[in-house]
Protein backbone atom coordinates (compact mmCIF):
# COMPACT_ATOMS: atom_id res chain seq x y z
CA UNK A 1 0.00 0.00 0.00
CA UNK A 2 2.42 2.55 1.09
CA UNK A 3 5.38 1.39 -1.62
CA UNK A 4 2.57 2.45 -4.29
CA UNK A 5 2.82 6.10 -3.40
CA UNK A 6 6.89 5.78 -4.27
CA UNK A 7 6.21 5.06 -7.94
CA UNK A 8 4.91 8.74 -7.97
CA UNK A 9 7.84 10.90 -9.09
CA UNK A 10 6.82 13.86 -8.03
CA UNK A 11 5.54 12.78 -4.69
CA UNK A 12 9.08 10.80 -3.97
CA UNK A 13 11.18 13.92 -4.92
CA UNK A 14 8.82 16.11 -2.77
CA UNK A 15 9.74 13.85 0.41
CA UNK A 16 13.72 13.37 -1.05
CA UNK A 17 13.76 17.44 -0.53
CA UNK A 18 12.08 17.83 2.58
CA UNK A 19 13.92 15.32 4.28
CA UNK A 20 16.99 16.30 3.47
CA UNK A 21 16.20 19.80 4.16
CA UNK A 22 15.48 18.39 7.70
CA UNK A 23 18.57 16.53 7.82
CA UNK A 24 21.16 19.62 6.63
CA UNK A 25 18.76 21.97 9.49
CA UNK A 26 19.60 18.40 12.38
CA UNK A 27 23.18 18.61 11.72
CA UNK A 28 23.48 22.41 11.66
CA UNK A 29 21.74 21.94 15.29
CA UNK A 30 24.06 19.46 16.46
CA UNK A 31 27.34 21.24 14.87
CA UNK A 32 26.15 24.71 16.18
CA UNK A 33 24.96 23.13 19.95
CA UNK A 34 26.79 20.14 20.68
CA UNK A 35 27.37 19.45 23.99
CA UNK A 36 25.15 22.14 24.69
CA UNK A 37 22.51 20.81 24.73
CA UNK A 38 23.10 17.90 27.29
CA UNK A 39 20.61 18.07 30.52
CA UNK A 40 23.19 17.06 32.85
CA UNK A 41 26.74 17.17 34.06
CA UNK A 42 28.82 14.32 32.62
CA UNK A 43 31.14 14.35 35.86
CA UNK A 44 28.10 14.26 38.07
CA UNK A 45 26.22 12.46 35.86
CA UNK A 46 22.86 13.80 37.27
CA UNK A 47 20.57 13.35 34.25
CA UNK A 48 19.43 10.81 32.13
CA UNK A 49 21.49 11.70 29.06
CA UNK A 50 24.93 11.79 30.80
CA UNK A 51 23.77 8.50 32.65
CA UNK A 52 23.16 6.75 28.72
CA UNK A 53 26.61 7.73 27.81
CA UNK A 54 28.27 6.49 30.58
CA UNK A 55 26.03 3.48 30.19
CA UNK A 56 27.47 3.46 26.45
CA UNK A 57 31.16 3.86 27.85
CA UNK A 58 31.12 0.70 30.54
CA UNK A 59 29.07 -1.31 27.81
CA UNK A 60 31.72 -1.17 25.52
CA UNK A 61 34.71 -1.35 27.73
CA UNK A 62 33.67 -4.01 30.58
CA UNK A 63 30.95 -5.21 28.16
CA UNK A 64 28.46 -4.47 31.07
CA UNK A 65 25.28 -2.92 31.27
CA UNK A 66 25.50 -0.77 34.00
CA UNK A 67 22.89 2.80 34.73
CA UNK A 68 22.81 4.16 38.31
CA UNK A 69 25.11 1.68 39.40
CA UNK A 70 28.22 2.89 38.77
CA UNK A 71 30.05 0.03 36.91
CA UNK A 72 27.89 -2.84 38.46
CA UNK A 73 25.74 -4.26 35.98
CA UNK A 74 21.92 -3.83 36.62
CA UNK A 75 18.26 -3.85 35.21
CA UNK A 76 17.11 0.14 35.21
CA UNK A 77 16.64 0.58 32.23
CA UNK A 78 16.39 -0.98 28.69
CA UNK A 79 19.33 -1.58 26.98
CA UNK A 80 18.23 0.04 23.45
CA UNK A 81 20.00 3.40 23.60
CA UNK A 82 23.39 2.16 25.04
CA UNK A 83 24.00 -0.40 22.62
CA UNK A 84 23.09 1.89 19.66
CA UNK A 85 25.25 4.43 21.29
CA UNK A 86 28.55 1.90 22.24
CA UNK A 87 28.46 0.52 19.28
CA UNK A 88 28.87 4.47 17.50
CA UNK A 89 31.75 4.71 20.24
CA UNK A 90 33.21 1.83 18.98
CA UNK A 91 33.74 2.91 15.76
CA UNK A 92 34.24 6.69 16.37
CA UNK A 93 35.64 7.30 19.81
CA UNK A 94 34.39 7.14 23.24
CA UNK A 95 34.07 10.81 23.34
CA UNK A 96 32.66 13.58 21.25
CA UNK A 97 33.29 11.48 17.72
CA UNK A 98 30.75 8.71 18.89
CA UNK A 99 28.64 11.15 20.54
CA UNK A 100 28.64 13.23 17.49
CA UNK A 101 28.26 10.09 15.44
CA UNK A 102 25.02 9.58 17.43
CA UNK A 103 23.57 12.32 17.00
CA UNK A 104 23.64 12.71 13.47
CA UNK A 105 21.96 9.29 13.35
CA UNK A 106 19.36 10.74 14.76
CA UNK A 107 19.30 13.14 12.30
CA UNK A 108 19.16 11.10 9.82
CA UNK A 109 16.16 9.03 11.23
CA UNK A 110 14.60 12.36 12.12
CA UNK A 111 14.64 12.85 8.36
CA UNK A 112 13.24 9.49 7.50
CA UNK A 113 10.55 10.18 9.47
CA UNK A 114 8.96 12.22 6.89
CA UNK A 115 8.06 9.43 4.61
CA UNK A 116 6.09 7.53 7.21
CA UNK A 117 4.50 11.02 8.07
CA UNK A 118 3.25 11.56 4.56
CA UNK A 119 2.22 8.10 4.33
CA UNK A 120 0.06 7.94 7.18
CA UNK A 121 -1.41 11.32 6.49
CA UNK A 122 -2.34 10.23 2.77
CA UNK A 123 -3.73 7.00 4.21
CA UNK A 124 -5.94 8.66 6.36
CA UNK A 125 -7.13 11.63 4.32
CA UNK A 126 -5.69 12.76 0.92
CA UNK A 127 -2.27 13.87 -0.76
CA UNK A 128 -2.88 17.87 0.16
CA UNK A 129 -2.97 16.73 3.96
CA UNK A 130 0.10 14.57 3.79
CA UNK A 131 1.80 17.64 1.95
CA UNK A 132 1.20 19.80 4.56
CA UNK A 133 1.38 17.50 7.20
CA UNK A 134 4.97 16.85 6.14
CA UNK A 135 5.51 20.61 5.87
CA UNK A 136 4.83 21.46 9.66
CA UNK A 137 6.41 18.09 10.93
CA UNK A 138 9.81 19.41 8.99
CA UNK A 139 9.32 22.82 10.71
CA UNK A 140 8.51 21.42 14.01
CA UNK A 141 11.12 23.03 16.63
CA UNK A 142 11.31 20.65 19.14
CA UNK A 143 12.70 17.70 16.79
CA UNK A 144 15.28 19.61 16.06
CA UNK A 145 16.23 19.50 19.87
CA UNK A 146 15.38 15.82 19.79
CA UNK A 147 18.12 15.53 17.23
CA UNK A 148 20.43 16.52 19.46
CA UNK A 149 19.75 15.01 22.73
CA UNK A 150 20.92 11.45 23.79
CA UNK A 151 17.84 10.41 24.64
CA UNK A 152 15.31 7.56 23.29
CA UNK A 153 12.74 9.45 22.06
CA UNK A 154 13.92 10.09 18.28
CA UNK A 155 14.10 6.44 18.17
CA UNK A 156 11.12 5.28 19.96
CA UNK A 157 9.16 7.81 17.54
CA UNK A 158 10.95 6.83 14.68
CA UNK A 159 10.15 2.96 15.51
CA UNK A 160 6.29 4.26 16.04
CA UNK A 161 5.80 5.61 13.04
CA UNK A 162 7.48 2.82 11.08
CA UNK A 163 5.29 0.24 13.02
CA UNK A 164 2.08 1.96 12.34
CA UNK A 165 2.86 2.22 8.74
CA UNK A 166 3.88 -1.71 8.88
CA UNK A 167 0.47 -2.66 11.11
CA UNK A 168 -1.79 -0.42 8.72
CA UNK A 169 -0.39 -3.02 5.82
CA UNK A 170 -0.81 -5.85 7.60
CA UNK A 171 -4.56 -5.04 8.46
CA UNK A 172 -5.21 -4.68 4.70
CA UNK A 173 -2.67 -7.33 3.34
CA UNK A 174 -3.48 -10.10 5.56
CA UNK A 175 0.31 -11.29 5.14
CA UNK A 176 1.44 -13.24 7.99
CA UNK A 177 5.06 -11.67 6.64
CA UNK A 178 3.46 -8.43 8.14
CA UNK A 179 2.33 -9.73 11.34
CA UNK A 180 5.80 -10.48 12.17
CA UNK A 181 6.81 -7.45 11.30
CA UNK A 182 4.65 -5.77 13.87
CA UNK A 183 6.01 -8.05 16.92
CA UNK A 184 9.36 -7.08 15.20
CA UNK A 185 9.10 -3.50 15.73
CA UNK A 186 6.98 -3.87 18.75
CA UNK A 187 9.72 -5.60 20.83
CA UNK A 188 11.91 -3.39 18.89
CA UNK A 189 10.01 -0.17 20.53
CA UNK A 190 10.10 -2.08 23.94
CA UNK A 191 13.97 -2.40 23.74
CA UNK A 192 13.48 1.81 24.47
CA UNK A 193 10.15 2.08 25.86
CA UNK A 194 8.46 -1.22 27.55
CA UNK A 195 5.24 0.51 27.27
CA UNK A 196 5.31 0.47 23.60
CA UNK A 197 4.82 -3.84 24.53
CA UNK A 198 0.52 -3.41 24.38
CA UNK A 199 0.38 -1.08 21.54
CA UNK A 200 -0.42 -3.98 18.87
CA UNK A 201 -3.34 -4.35 21.14
CA UNK A 202 -5.31 -1.95 19.02
CA UNK A 203 -4.77 -4.43 16.15
CA UNK A 204 -8.24 -6.32 18.22
CA UNK A 205 -10.43 -3.07 16.84
CA UNK A 206 -9.22 -3.10 13.66
CA UNK A 207 -9.74 -6.82 12.90
CA UNK A 208 -13.18 -6.57 13.95
CA UNK A 209 -13.97 -3.62 11.97
CA UNK A 210 -12.59 -5.47 8.86
CA UNK A 211 -14.30 -8.35 9.83
CA UNK A 212 -11.45 -10.51 10.41
CA UNK A 213 -12.68 -14.45 11.55
CA UNK A 214 -12.00 -15.84 14.42
CA UNK A 215 -9.29 -18.57 13.26
CA UNK A 216 -7.61 -15.51 11.23
CA UNK A 217 -6.99 -13.08 14.61
CA UNK A 218 -5.60 -16.30 16.59
CA UNK A 219 -3.04 -16.83 13.76
CA UNK A 220 -1.97 -13.36 13.69
CA UNK A 221 -1.94 -12.93 17.64
CA UNK A 222 -0.10 -15.72 18.03
CA UNK A 223 2.35 -14.94 14.99
CA UNK A 224 2.49 -11.00 16.80
CA UNK A 225 3.60 -12.64 20.29
CA UNK A 226 5.49 -15.08 18.84
CA UNK A 227 7.98 -12.31 16.85
CA UNK A 228 7.68 -10.07 20.08
CA UNK A 229 9.10 -12.78 22.50
CA UNK A 230 11.72 -14.08 20.11
CA UNK A 231 13.55 -10.59 19.92
CA UNK A 232 13.18 -10.02 23.73
CA UNK A 233 14.87 -13.42 24.66
CA UNK A 234 17.94 -11.97 24.90
CA UNK A 235 17.47 -9.77 27.28
CA UNK A 236 15.32 -11.82 29.39
CA UNK A 237 18.42 -14.59 29.28
CA UNK A 238 20.73 -11.91 30.32
CA UNK A 239 18.32 -10.65 33.70
CA UNK A 240 18.40 -14.25 34.55
CA UNK A 241 22.27 -15.22 34.09
CA UNK A 242 23.02 -11.73 35.51
CA UNK A 243 19.95 -11.67 38.19
CA UNK A 244 19.22 -15.21 39.16
CA UNK A 245 15.84 -13.84 38.42
CA UNK A 246 13.47 -13.08 35.51
CA UNK A 247 13.00 -9.44 34.93
CA UNK A 248 10.17 -8.71 31.97
CA UNK A 249 11.73 -5.15 31.71
CA UNK A 250 13.38 -2.73 34.19
CA UNK A 251 14.18 -3.43 38.05
CA UNK A 252 14.24 0.46 38.56
CA UNK A 253 14.44 2.38 41.75
CA UNK A 254 11.44 3.64 41.79
CA UNK A 255 7.58 3.89 40.80
CA UNK A 256 6.27 5.75 38.01
CA UNK A 257 2.50 4.88 39.87
CA UNK A 258 3.95 6.30 42.96
CA UNK A 259 5.49 9.70 41.59
CA UNK A 260 2.44 9.61 39.19
CA UNK A 261 0.34 10.92 42.25
CA UNK A 262 2.17 13.90 42.93
CA UNK A 263 0.80 17.13 42.15
CA UNK A 264 2.59 20.01 40.91
CA UNK A 265 5.35 17.81 43.03
CA UNK A 266 3.70 18.56 46.37
CA UNK A 267 3.66 16.29 49.15
CA UNK A 268 0.14 14.74 49.58
CA UNK A 269 -2.26 17.37 51.70
CA UNK A 270 -1.41 17.00 55.73
CA UNK A 271 -4.86 15.36 56.14
CA UNK A 272 -3.35 12.14 54.33
CA UNK A 273 -0.63 11.49 56.71
CA UNK A 274 -3.38 11.99 59.42
CA UNK A 275 -5.48 9.50 57.78
CA UNK A 276 -2.54 7.20 57.21
CA UNK A 277 0.34 7.96 60.19
CA UNK A 278 2.50 4.52 58.81
CA UNK A 279 3.67 7.03 56.19
CA UNK A 280 6.13 9.69 56.34
CA UNK A 281 6.57 12.74 54.43
CA UNK A 282 10.34 12.34 54.14
CA UNK A 283 9.96 8.98 52.79
CA UNK A 284 6.64 8.12 51.33
CA UNK A 285 7.92 8.48 47.89
CA UNK A 286 11.02 6.31 48.11
CA UNK A 287 10.41 2.54 47.17
CA UNK A 288 10.03 0.73 44.23
CA UNK A 289 8.15 -2.89 45.32
CA UNK A 290 4.45 -3.46 45.92
CA UNK A 291 5.00 -1.31 49.40
CA UNK A 292 5.16 1.84 46.48
CA UNK A 293 2.30 0.78 44.77
CA UNK A 294 0.37 0.39 47.58
CA UNK A 295 1.26 3.71 49.27
CA UNK A 296 -0.06 5.63 45.59
CA UNK A 297 -2.76 3.71 45.96
CA UNK A 298 -3.85 5.24 49.35
CA UNK A 299 -2.92 8.06 48.44
CA UNK A 300 -4.69 7.96 45.66
CA UNK A 301 -8.11 6.48 47.61
CA UNK A 302 -7.08 9.60 49.94
CA UNK A 303 -7.25 12.17 47.46
CA UNK A 304 -10.35 10.84 45.33
CA UNK A 305 -12.55 10.85 48.43
CA UNK A 306 -11.20 14.12 49.89
CA UNK A 307 -10.29 16.22 47.02
CA UNK A 308 -11.81 14.44 44.22
CA UNK A 309 -12.26 17.15 42.43
CA UNK A 310 -8.46 18.16 42.63
CA UNK A 311 -7.25 14.33 42.08
CA UNK A 312 -9.89 14.20 38.53
CA UNK A 313 -8.15 17.31 37.32
CA UNK A 314 -4.44 15.92 37.67
CA UNK A 315 -5.50 12.67 36.03
CA UNK A 316 -7.09 14.74 33.30
CA UNK A 317 -6.59 17.85 32.50
CA UNK A 318 -3.10 17.83 34.37
CA UNK A 319 -2.05 14.76 32.14
CA UNK A 320 -3.09 15.88 29.26
CA UNK A 321 -1.24 19.31 29.76
CA UNK A 322 1.85 17.44 30.88
CA UNK A 323 2.02 14.79 28.06
CA UNK A 324 0.83 17.49 25.15
CA UNK A 325 0.41 21.49 25.95
CA UNK A 326 4.29 21.45 27.28
CA UNK A 327 6.63 20.87 24.56
CA UNK A 328 9.65 18.33 24.89
CA UNK A 329 12.02 21.56 24.37
CA UNK A 330 14.60 21.83 27.16
CA UNK A 331 17.31 23.81 25.47
CA UNK A 332 16.71 26.54 23.01
CA UNK A 333 17.98 26.48 19.65
CA UNK A 334 19.18 29.39 18.12
CA UNK A 335 17.34 31.82 21.09
CA UNK A 336 14.14 30.66 20.05
CA UNK A 337 12.49 30.78 23.51
CA UNK A 338 10.96 28.03 25.44
CA UNK A 339 7.54 29.99 25.83
CA UNK A 340 7.53 30.85 21.96
CA UNK A 341 7.49 27.24 21.09
CA UNK A 342 4.89 26.34 23.66
CA UNK A 343 2.52 29.00 22.34
CA UNK A 344 3.36 26.89 19.17
CA UNK A 345 2.43 23.92 20.55
CA UNK A 346 -0.65 25.19 22.12
CA UNK A 347 -1.67 26.09 18.62
CA UNK A 348 -0.79 22.79 17.37
CA UNK A 349 -2.56 20.98 20.26
CA UNK A 350 -6.25 22.76 20.12
CA UNK A 351 -5.79 23.11 16.00
CA UNK A 352 -5.29 19.13 16.28
CA UNK A 353 -8.10 18.51 18.60
CA UNK A 354 -10.62 20.65 16.50
CA UNK A 355 -9.49 18.75 13.65
CA UNK A 356 -10.13 15.73 14.93
CA UNK A 357 -14.01 16.71 15.53
CA UNK A 358 -13.81 17.98 12.14
CA UNK A 359 -12.93 14.85 10.72
CA UNK A 360 -14.67 12.84 12.69
CA UNK A 361 -17.81 14.72 11.73
CA UNK A 362 -16.94 15.24 7.99
CA UNK A 363 -15.17 11.51 7.26
CA UNK A 364 -16.91 8.94 8.48
CA UNK A 365 -14.44 6.05 7.42
CA UNK A 366 -12.54 3.35 9.00
CA UNK A 367 -9.03 5.00 7.90
CA UNK A 368 -9.57 7.34 11.24
CA UNK A 369 -9.10 4.50 13.49
CA UNK A 370 -5.04 3.86 13.24
CA UNK A 371 -4.83 7.23 14.43
CA UNK A 372 -6.85 7.62 16.77
CA UNK A 373 -6.45 4.29 18.65
CA UNK A 374 -2.92 5.01 18.27
CA UNK A 375 -3.68 8.30 20.25
CA UNK A 376 -6.16 6.67 22.62
CA UNK A 377 -3.61 3.86 23.51
CA UNK A 378 -0.53 5.78 24.41
CA UNK A 379 -2.45 8.62 26.32
CA UNK A 380 -4.23 5.95 28.60
CA UNK A 381 -0.78 3.87 29.03
CA UNK A 382 0.73 7.07 30.65
CA UNK A 383 -2.78 8.22 32.56
CA UNK A 384 -1.49 5.99 35.60
CA UNK A 385 2.11 7.13 36.30
CA UNK A 386 4.20 10.10 35.43
CA UNK A 387 3.43 12.13 32.96
CA UNK A 388 5.79 14.59 30.93
CA UNK A 389 6.48 15.97 27.83
CA UNK A 390 8.68 13.55 26.55
CA UNK A 391 6.41 10.77 26.70
CA UNK A 392 3.90 12.77 24.82
CA UNK A 393 6.18 14.11 22.23
CA UNK A 394 6.03 10.84 19.79
CA UNK A 395 2.33 11.48 19.44
CA UNK A 396 2.96 15.39 18.49
CA UNK A 397 2.85 13.97 14.75
CA UNK A 398 -0.55 12.83 15.09
CA UNK A 399 -1.71 16.50 16.29
CA UNK A 400 0.36 18.11 13.46
CA UNK A 401 -1.47 15.70 11.49
CA UNK A 402 -5.27 16.79 12.35
CA UNK A 403 -4.28 20.38 12.68
CA UNK A 404 -3.14 19.73 8.62
CA UNK A 405 -6.65 18.49 7.88
CA UNK A 406 -8.35 21.58 9.91
CA UNK A 407 -5.68 24.26 7.58
CA UNK A 408 -7.02 22.39 4.55
CA UNK A 409 -10.50 21.89 5.19
CA UNK A 410 -10.48 26.14 6.19
CA UNK A 411 -8.62 26.15 2.66
CA UNK A 412 -11.32 23.82 1.02
CA UNK A 413 -14.43 25.80 2.70
CA UNK A 414 -12.68 29.61 1.32
CA UNK A 415 -12.34 28.28 -2.05
CA UNK A 416 -15.77 26.91 -2.36
CA UNK A 417 -17.78 30.26 -0.86
CA UNK A 418 -15.41 32.31 -3.25
CA UNK A 419 -16.07 29.91 -6.50
CA UNK A 420 -20.06 30.16 -5.09
CA UNK A 421 -19.96 34.07 -5.37
CA UNK A 422 -18.36 33.95 -8.24
CA UNK A 423 -20.73 31.57 -10.01
CA UNK A 424 -23.19 34.03 -8.82
CA UNK A 425 -21.70 37.00 -10.05
CA UNK A 426 -21.73 35.49 -13.51
CA UNK A 427 -25.06 35.02 -13.31
CA UNK A 428 -26.02 37.94 -12.43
Amino acid sequence: MFFSYLKEATTMRFLLILSSIVFLMSLIVILVHGDRLLLGDPIKLNNDDVKYIHSAKVLLNEGTLAYNSGNDPSAFIMPGLPIILSGFMAIFGEQHGGVTAFRIFQAFLQAICIFPVYYIARYTFNHRVAIITSLIVAVYIPDYFTSGSILTECIFRFVVLILLCVMITALHTKKTSWYIGVGLLTASAAYFKPQASLFPGIMLFLWLCYRYSFKEIVRFTLTIVAAYILLLIPWWIRNYITFGHFILFTSSAGSPFLLGTRIQYQLPSAGFFEAYPQYDPSTIFIGADRGAVAKGLDILKYGLVHEPLKYIHHYTVGRFRSLYIVPFYLHDIFSIKKNIVGNIQTVIVWSGLIGMLWACVRKTGKRLLPIFLTLLYFTAIQIPFVAMSRYGYPMLTFFILFMSYMIYQVIFTFKRELSSKNEVKEYV
